[in-house]
């Protein structure tokens, strides 16, 4: 029970794989230069990764400049491009003008004065978003969130990617190897050996041999091999509060090279779910991801194709299914999940990629010294991670709850009371009298989505809350100087700041100063 954690085990590569290498290495680059500490990838020369998910959170710049990464290179070798947000049409009444905008900038003084109050009493033409913050009008001109002056990883504007998952895993892969000290290892695991108390003690390959560890992390995939199929460790389902079970992929040419270019996600309601829209130099990536509950197969193809247009009808389409839901657990004896192994649900908001990061972040702070503390260790990592996978559930289904759609199956079904998960359902009886804000019950550091977040789709959904003339009233002049600031910074911004891929072509050509 006393034996050392130096060797640091990851079956499987993708982003997950990737990403958990390099941050858990990053994190013990002193300790792996020492000869103290190892860690090594095995993954199969021949499974295909997924692939699909291209958009990310702005935790990703963290991670990767953390890594050492070159922010250039990302751009240059990954198609990768600026992610600003997220743009919902059509997800509350269907009509023509119905959209609203999930931005990754917090409300102007968000730590300092809750704007709903005075947004809700102001009653105006604006939308809540435009109201507390410039990035939705950055948006709608189609302006990248930062100029080329800007240093690698800062920015005028937050910011997340939107990238090639084909490509980015390969880059992390060649970054870790070279630069990080990863073992990277491409064999087949043919065999799972444990020990007598059930920990896994070493992986039989087909092509490399035996491989030990101290520590074993599951980035295998779907099968989740090490902790589901060897460990046993069940899956909760949760298709009973998130319907969309599939999707269908493809990727769609631009009409001219220099058309342009899309700086947040776009993501369009349909009968029985919705469509991703997101834009890369080089293309755009389409899905619709639906519930075959509510479609049949041959329909979704149908409004993937009325989507994409007459012209790109005959692309070719990925077919995904979606299992939505997660392991029972996420760490039992020697062996963590992360990425698809510890489960997945629909890819509204990007909440995959980021879960990762948290996930290896974890990990990486709280490596074991040893056996003796690897299971209360064990413990609270599994706490945190029910902990974000439940708000990530509550947060998607908040989309859907509040429609006021009722022309299809889909959308009724969604807004039975018996698909909504209680604290979903308590906190939407909280908002009707107070708003979600800085200081609120979000109770645990680095929430995947922030009070901030949470407003941004109520009251992008139309959501009301009831709100005191005497607390409006007190605060009104702080919340006028925050006001006029947000004006002030928003006219400065649509002044200097270039297109999206006018910035790009120029990261491409020039790159940006590192840090």
């Amino acid at each position: 029970m006393n034996q050392p954690v130096k060797a640091v085990v990851i079956v499987g590569g993708g982003t997950a794989g990737w990403l958990t290498a390099g941050i858990i290495a990053a994190r013990h680059q002193a300790r792996m230069k020492a000869g103290g500490f190892s860690v090594t990838l095995v993954e199969s020369p021949d499974i295909r990764i997924i692939g699909v998910g291209e958009g990310t959170w702005p935790t990703m710049r963290s991670s990767l400049e953390k890594m050492g990464v070159s922010e250039t290179e990302l751009f240059r070798q990954c198609d990768a491009a600026f992610k600003q947000g997220g743009r919902f049409a059509g997800w509350t009444t269907g009509e023509p003008d119905d959209a609203y905008y999930h931005p990754l900038m917090a409300p102007q003084g968000f730590s300092v004065l809750n704007l709903v109050p005075h947004w809700l009493k102001e009653r105006g033409g604006r939308s809540f978003c435009d109201f507390v913050t410039p990035q939705g009008q950055l948006c709608d001109e189609g302006l990248a969130p930062k100029t080329i002056v800007n240093a690698e990883y800062r920015g005028l504007a937050n910011y997340a990617y939107h990238l090639d998952a084909g490509k980015f895993a390969p880059f992390l892969a060649r970054h870790c190897a070279a630069r990080l000290g990863v073992r990277h290892v491409l064999a087949d695991v043919i065999a799972v050996n444990q020990g007598e108390n059930g920990d896994i003690t070493s992986l039989r390959t087909a092509q490399a041999g035996e491989l030990s560890g101290d520590l074993f992390i599951d980035c295998s995939g779907f099968s989740a091999l090490l902790l589901g199929e060897t460990l046993g460790v069940g899956f909760k389902d949760l298709s009973d509060i998130l319907f969309c079970d599939t999707a269908l992929a493809t990727q769609v040419p631009y009409d001219t090279s220099d058309a342009p270019m899309a700086s947040q996600t776009l993501s369009t309601a349909q009968e029985a779910g919705w469509i991703w829209d997101i834009a890369l130099p080089s293309r755009r990536g389409i899905g619709y991801v639906y519930s075959s509950r509510h479609s049949s197969e041959e329909a979704a193809r149908e409004t993937l194709a009325r989507y994409v247009g007459e012209r790109h009808k005959e692309l070719p389409v990925r077919k995904i299914p979606i299992r939505s839901g997660h392991r029972q657990t996420f760490w039992k004896g020697n062996c963590v999940a992360v990425g698809l192994a510890a489960g997945f649900l629909e890819p509204l908001e990007s909440s995959a990629i980021v879960l990762v990061e948290l996930s290896a972040k974890l990990l990486a702070e709280q490596m074991p010294a040893c056996r003796e503390v690897m299971d209360l260790i064990a413990r609270r990592f599994n706490e945190v991670t029910h902990y974000r996978w439940g708000r990530i559930v509550d947060f998607l289904k908040l989309h859907y709850v509040l429609t006021r759609r009722t022309d299809t199956a889909f959308w009724r079904d969604n807004v039975d009371p018996a698909t909504v998960p209680q604290r979903l359902q308590e906190l939407l009886t909280l908002w009707q009298y107070q708003s979600p804000w800085f200081f609120d019950e979000f109770d645990r550091l680095e929430e995947v989505f922030p009070a901030a977040s949470y407003q941004y789709v109520l009251y992008g959904m139309g959501f009301r809350t009831e709100v005191s003339l005497e607390d409006t009233a007190q605060s009104a002049p702080l919340a006028s100087r925050l006001l006029r600031e947000k004006d002030q910074v928003t006219q400065q911004m649509l002044a200097r700041l270039p297109k999206n891929r006018e910035l790009l072509q120029s990261i491409r050509e020039h790159g940006l100063q590192p840090v």
